[in-house]
């Protein structure tokens, strides 16, 4: 068990934007919103998945919709608390437990604030171990926990509740059109689960990997290092292209933001091209003469190349200059019975076979501590 201070506050910021994968939302507004409960004389506290008593009751709260939407309308910071609460009065029963849902992106930090405002600690696990566009691409419907029942809550305060869609999928198709007439953002709470059940099905400690990973980029620029290695150091992987945006495409199509991006090779990479498709995250990333170089699951983060700092779909623009990774999915992810949910064919790319990039997810973590 350990506390959240301001300083790994920031840490899991910056680890939690790299793992977002460009998607995921900004974790910095919920950071912001953390610090000021903390500031307010509240705690956040982690705990191991297996210090978690299997008679618990545990959900995942966080945000759904497309990232851009938090920069023209910021969240309250209440969604993901009266999503939990209206859960909480529909099943008659109380929550010992929160958990991320994904530890990329936004809703890393919500989590976090929701767990400041509640009481309840927070397991130091997720069900992605990055981020991705749909709410059934998490381990634990992919390992059988039912999706419902489930709730959101909008910026006004109003909640819905989904019960008894046996199919996952049902659950994002209907929360999607209810969270798009909610102004394209909402908070939620999903799914109902032991902590037996949360056990078996997280993927174990990324709030500490996420605090591992910006703790070694924020010494990397302190020490006048190299923050790109230093991201790699911690989570494994490969560096896949270095230059500058050339082009971006981006569009709002049904509740995600899907586009992409056209980067122009410097350095090493000096001639050549990568373009990246993104549904809210980076899905597959292809050079010049359309060879895949990485494609999901395995996360493809595109960073700034002196500063590491995670840049997400929503900011990208011409003339940035980046540095784009590729990181090996944890082993959950990478499963056979995994890979119908979120491989290659789950995003449309019906012709392109999943090809891992070696290596093991979080591989140099414990150096980093």
């Amino acid at each position: 068990m350990w506390h959240i201070d301001e300083p790994a506050l920031e840490r899991i910021e910056i680890g939690a934007g790299i793992l977002g994968t460009g998607g995921g939302g900004n974790p910095y507004l919920g950071r912001l919103m953390a610090r000021e409960q903390l500031r307010a004389g509240r705690r956040i506290t982690v705990v191991p998945p297996d210090a978690v008593p299997d008679d618990a009751l545990v959900t995942s709260v966080g945000g759904m919709g497309a990232p851009v939407i938090s920069i023209e309308r910021p969240p309250r910071g209440d969604e993901y608390q009266h999503a939990l609460r209206a859960l909480e009065a529909h099943i008659g029963r109380a929550f010992t437990h929160i958990v991320p849902g994904e530890i990329g992106g936004s809703n890393s930090t919500r989590p976090l604030l929701a767990a400041a405002q509640t009481g309840l600690p927070v397991i130091d696990g997720d069900g992605m171990g990055r981020a991705f566009p749909e709410l059934q691409m998490c381990t634990f419907m992919m390992e059988g926990i039912p999706a419902t029942p489930a709730a959101l809550a909008d910026y006004n305060g109003y909640t819905v509740i989904f019960d008894r869609a046996t199919d996952p999928r049902v659950l994002e198709r209907y929360a999607r059109a209810v969270t798009i007439q909610m102004g394209g953002a909402a908070g939620y709470a999903f799914p109902v689960m032991t902590g037996a059940e949360l056990k078996r099905t997280v993927i174990p400690r990324t709030i500490t990997l996420a605090h591992d990973l910006g703790g070694a980029v924020l010494d990397a620029r302190a020490t006048h290092g190299d923050p790109v290695a230093a991201v790699l150091d911690v989570m494994g992987g490969i560096r896949l292209f270095t230059g500058k945006i050339t082009d971006v495409e981006r569009r709002l199509v049904g509740g995600f933001a899907r586009g992409e991006v056209s980067i122009a090779g410097s350095g090493p990479d000096e001639g050549g091209q990568l373009r990246i498709d993104f549904q809210n995250e980076n899905l597959i990333a292809r050079d010049g003469d359309g060879r895949v170089r990485a494609v999901v699951p395995d996360l493809i983060c595109i960073v700034d190349q002196e500063t590491a700092a995670p840049i997400t779909t929503e900011v990208l623009r011409y003339g940035l200059r980046v540095a784009v990774l590729g990181i090996p999915a944890p082993g959950q992810l990478r499963t056979e019975s995994a890979l119908r949910f979120i491989g290659p064919a789950a995003f449309g790319y019906e012709d392109v076979a999943y090809e891992p990039i070696p290596g093991a997810y979080g591989a140099g973590a414990a150096r980093a501590r």
